[in-house]
């Protein structure tokens, strides 16, 4: 498809930004207690505003602070090579130290990239106003002259990606275990997005870079420049340009601009594919068949005998046959072709937290909805 971008190493590919999510102001304001508002009028024509609502969605007592060009160049020692930790279509991300000790990461927006101030503004806003255990924490922003930064906590284990793919001689690869946890936390996230924001935030560039991951490998959702508000009302989908990374984009967005909250689950499911694989989205290297990760595995899902042939040989068969078996269920499910094929993401929480329970995790689950009993799970595989 030639919207999208050529995917590249360690870089965001993401698409022009559509104009239709511009606030009035990119200062946010608290109103009332327990949950915070803002004004969106070009992206809700109706007027309704952006809530966090609910036991996760609590807002902080303060908003994100307002750094000066000269505070943030000396936290990062004037944006020192050796301070990198990353680059993507916003620009480059540096490890810093504020005044306080605190060390934090520093995105600097590229004045001449694909991306610019109407996604700063975004992610300001949306950060400033959501907050959860499963969504990076923004620290602040700087808006000095033509500069604009972004200053998050700083996650030490960097993304799912830099785990998953082209490992270092000597790094150990993730543990089964592991990848159902950082699973977990995705689409707890996501669920936040989608359930407790008022209107729902579709995310719109779920993929394994955008999920920043601690020490303990608890996951926090990053980028949130492409989200978009979700339809409201008796409004079934959003239209606008069409916008994301290849190899992660649901289907019927790429043809038809058409964006719902099911167009993050296709991309969730993705990400469950390569956690299960091991493989990218899109890998160049790989032989021609190979290259797009959901068209090489539908012969995998499709047949029961060779499941096993799917997973991420870095696991050397460590891994319970029985929860394999149902995160392939879940994944075939998220990657239905059609859309309200598709579950919902409470469910697909759900029925991660039985997967973790049965794979011998000491976090417990949740109790098991009817909508997704372990039969239906496999009812559901060979639908993919």
């Amino acid at each position: 498809m030639n919207c999208f971008s050529c995917m590249k190493p360690r870089h965001k590919d993401v698409m022009d930004y559509d104009e239709d999510m511009s606030p009035k102001s990119s200062e946010s304001s608290v109103r009332g207690k327990g949950k915070t508002n803002v004004n969106d009028s070009d992206s809700v024509k109706n007027g309704s505003s952006v809530r966090s609502r609910g036991k996760e969605g609590k807002s902080p007592g303060n908003v994100a602070h307002s750094f000066t060009f000269k505070e943030l160049a000396m936290a990062t020692q004037n944006f020192r090579e050796a301070n990198l930790i990353g680059e993507g279509g916003f620009g480059c991300v540096y490890k810093g130290r504020l005044p306080s000790g605190l060390i934090v990461a520093v995105k600097q927006l590229n004045l001449e990239g694909f991306q610019g101030n109407q996604e700063f503004i975004v992610e300001v806003l949306l950060l400033s106003l959501l907050h959860h255990p499963n969504l990076v924490n923004l620290i602040g922003y700087c808006t000095d002259g033509d500069q604009r930064l972004l200053v998050y906590e700083f996650m030490p284990m960097g993304s799912l990606e830099n785990h998953l793919f082209d490992l270092e001689p000597g790094q150990k690869p993730l543990s089964w275990s592991t990848r159902l946890k950082i699973a977990c936390g995705a689409a707890r996230g996501l669920e936040y997005l989608h359930c407790h924001a008022n209107p729902p935030v579709i995310y719109r560039d779920l993929k394994s870079s955008n999920i920043l991951l601690d020490n303990e490998y608890n996951v926090k959702l990053s980028d949130f420049g492409l989200a978009k508000l979700g339809p409201v009302g008796d409004k079934t989908h959003v239209s606008t340009r069409v916008m994301g990374t290849y190899g992660y984009c649901a289907p019927e967005y790429a043809m038809s601009g058409r964006l719902t909250l099911k167009s993050d689950i296709y991309s969730f499911g993705v990400v469950l594919l390569e956690l299960i694989t091991g493989r990218k989205a899109i890998d160049g290297t790989k032989k021609p068949g190979e290259q797009n990760l959901v068209v090489w595995s539908r012969p995998f899902l499709k047949d029961r005998t060779k499941y096993v042939q799917m997973v991420d040989p870095l696991l050397e068969g460590r891994f319970s046959s029985k929860s394999l078996h149902h995160a392939l269920a879940i994944t075939s499910m998220c990657l239905q072709e059609q859309a309200s094929f598709r579950p919902m993401i409470s469910d697909v929480v759900v029925a991660l937290e039985y997967i973790v329970s049965i794979a011998g995790s000491s976090r417990k689950g949740r109790s098991w909805k009817s909508s997704f009993s372990p039969s239906r799970l496999d009812e559901n595989i060979l639908l993919f």
